[in-house]
């Protein structure tokens, strides 16, 4: 069996198949793109196609042998749906399509994915992006969110679902798109330099105290 991740692939129950995650930022796809998935798809017989919780459409039900070839019709990304890195970005429609954004939300996730996503750090690390406080991509239970409000960005971080889920904590508000960059870059840095290996930016933050990661990102 390939381990979970090797090639992309995340064994499935019974341990004989598997399914693998592209990548697809932000969730947004294109007619073309639906495609070639639903045709590889038919291909490979795959035993379902599944939208994840990151937006990603995995397919689900892989042979061994073909893992290689479906990477090579597919021509993507893969999806950093494990390990210890940087998970696939969420984010709502935001001001682009939606009547109720006060921020570019699809923006600024894409923004962040090209620029973290899949990048190994001491433990997994989610982000998101919502445009409102209506919060739809679940900013405030990620290690790093970006919530959109009438003059800026609202800034939170270590929160997390789970067994034991975390809401975030509120660390700055009234950002413009550049200093939501720049506190994004300040917090990953700590987090890299601080956290032990497997610990959560959330545990990381109740063992040093949230004042001590304020004063390092400021």
């Amino acid at each position: 069996m390939l381990k979970i991740g090797e090639k992309g692939a995340i064994p499935q129950k019974g341990r004989t198949t598997y399914a693998i995650a592209p990548h697809i930022p932000c969730g947004v796809v294109t007619p073309e793109l639906l495609r070639k998935l639903a045709d590889i798809a038919e291909k490979y017989q795959v035993q379902a196609m599944k939208i994840t919780g990151a937006t990603r459409i995995a397919l689900v039900g892989l042979k061994e042998e073909d893992i290689d070839s479906v990477w090579n019709d597919l021509g993507m990304d893969k999806g950093a749906a494990v390990g210890l890195c940087v998970r696939s970005i969420r984010a709502c429609p935001g001001t682009t399509f939606c009547t109720m954004g006060k921020q570019d939300a699809l923006g600024m996730g894409m923004k962040l994915d090209a620029l973290y996503h899949g990048a190994q750090l001491p433990g997994k690390f989610k982000m998101a992006v919502s445009g409102c406080k209506i919060n739809c991509a679940e900013s405030s239970v990620r290690d790093f969110g970006l919530i959109g409000e009438p003059d800026g960005w609202k800034v939170v971080v270590g929160g997390n679902v789970g067994v034991t889920p975390r809401l975030a904590d509120e660390v700055a508000k009234g950002l413009t798109d550049e200093q939501a960059l720049e506190f994004a870059q300040k917090v990953i840095a700590y987090y890299a330099e601080t956290a032990t290996k497997g610990e959560r930016l959330g545990k990381m933050i109740e063992r040093v105290g949230l004042d001590a990661l304020k004063s390092a990102v400021q």
